[in-house]
């Protein structure tokens, strides 16, 4: 008979979804406000790295994408908003990666999706992200298979 309370690798699934879910939400904002920076940025280990879809690869800090966010949200980015549409996570002891189907709305107009992949590590009893990467999905890239049905597995 299975004990009622939480595995270990289900608590450590539902810690790292609520990241991600975090993430998406810190990212995203209506017209005449901007993104959460500081609840975004609290989510990393110093030193973390960004690796966005374009090409060729630039690393980013964290401190060099929000300045850009800032820099565009507002402006031409006047409003975005990031919705987790499947994520799949692998834990192994204190390390995971978690890969995230993303839908995104750019102005109200452009519609688009993403998927990123985070590499994560439990330091002091938390998850935190070490590096994420990006890139969008189009018809030669679609969504991996499963992704969208399957929201996690350990």
């Amino acid at each position: 008979m299975r004990d009622t309370a939480l595995t270990d690798t289900e608590a450590d699934v539902r810690a790292i979804k609520a990241i991600i879910e975090r993430q998406f939400s810190a990212l995203s904002w209506l017209e005449g406000s901007c993104g959460d920076w500081e609840t975004f940025a609290a989510d990393f280990v110093e030193g973390a790295t960004l690796f966005p879809a374009a090409r060729p690869v630039k690393p980013q800090t964290i401190v060099a994408f929000l300045a850009r966010m800032k820099n565009v949200a507002g402006k031409e980015l006047r409003s975005l908003q990031e919705t987790v549409l499947g994520i799949e996570v692998k834990i192994f002891g204190n390390i995971a990666v978690a890969i995230v189907a993303c839908g995104m709305v750019e102005n109200e107009v452009t519609d688009s999706q993403t998927v990123e992949m985070l590499l994560l590590v439990k330091c002091d009893g938390a998850w935190r992200i070490a590096a994420q990467a990006w890139d969008k999905v189009s018809e030669l890239s679609p969504i991996p298979k499963g992704l969208l049905t399957g929201q996690a597995s350990g």
